[in-house]
């Protein structure tokens, strides 16, 4: 589990990586949990696409009524230009979200684990809270990019305080779009902030500070089963994956309940299904 290699990694360079965190029998039941839900959708009825580089997209009332329940979204390059899908359904799906680990009984075993709130309180959380979950599925030869950002941009505090949970369900290396992260560590400013007002979203810019180039950065290449821990503030990225072998993964998102979470933030908890810990 956490050890003081780990704690200081995570303090130093903004990240660290715990190996076999998971079980494969846990990883393969999440898959299966993550392949039913997407049997279930409807792929004609709703074709809304997720992406990190056009920010006016996620507009729509489908992303953002997300925020508390479960919902698919398509690659950007799922769709041909007559508006077919390229390629299968359960191979053309970029992601599912945002509440899975509080809705779906095999996701919020796999979150709601005793050594996951041990890891984040080992990395100074005094009450951490899950507002979000994600299943990425980085698919073969479409997967997307995902350019670089820093989490306490999706979800600030005051002080800053998210701690990203990246678990790897398939080994993920530079072929098929590992994770990349700065050498800058978190010895950074926070560049923008992802606000919600009137019912709509905008990236609102807080520094000129530029992202990091190639050169200053490093892939985190690990085994299926591994932990990743991102501080809100460490940049990183993913390239697209061009390869023939998906790279899925699974986040969360914790806050801890002791700093003040933003108003502006995007994922707003009603009273009756507020943000819990685990």
């Amino acid at each position: 589990m956490l050890t003081k290699a780990h704690k200081d990694k995570f303090a130093a360079q903004g990240y660290c990586a715990l190996e076999g965190f998971k079980q494969a029998s846990e990883l393969e039941e999440l898959r299966e949990a993550a392949a039913r839900i997407v049997m279930n959708f409807d792929a004609e009825g709703e074709r809304a696409i997720f992406t990190t580089k056009d920010h006016a997209k996620t507009r729509d009332e489908y992303f953002l009524s997300s925020a508390n329940t479960i919902r698919c979204f398509f690659e950007e390059e799922a769709f041909d230009e007559s508006g077919k899908l390229r390629q299968e359904k359960a191979l053309s799906i970029n992601k599912i979200g945002h509440a899975m680990h509080d809705l779906d009984p095999v996701f919020e075993r796999f979150a709601r684990d005793p050594n996951c709130e041990a890891v984040a309180k080992g990395l100074g959380q005094q009450d951490p809270r899950i507002y979000q979950s994600m299943y990425i599925f980085k698919q073969p030869r479409i997967g997307g990019e995902v350019n670089w950002h820093q989490d306490a941009t999706f979800f600030y505090t005051a002080p800053i305080s998210v701690l990203t949970f990246w678990f790897a369900i398939d080994d993920a290396t530079i072929d098929n779009g590992c994770l990349w992260v700065s050498d800058e560590g978190i010895d950074t400013p926070l560049r923008q902030r992802f606000c919600l007002r009137d019912g709509a979203v905008e990236m609102d810019t807080l520094s000129d500070a530029p992202w990091p180039t190639q050169d200053a950065a490093k892939p985190l290449e690990v085994e299926a089963g591994t932990l990743v821990m991102l501080h809100g503030l460490l940049p990183h990225y993913s390239p697209p994956n061009r390869s023939d072998k998906a790279r899925h993964a699974f986040t969360l998102h914790v806050c801890d309940g002791a700093a003040d979470y933003s108003p502006q933030n995007w994922i707003q908890r009603p009273d009756d299904f507020p943000a819990r810990g685990f």
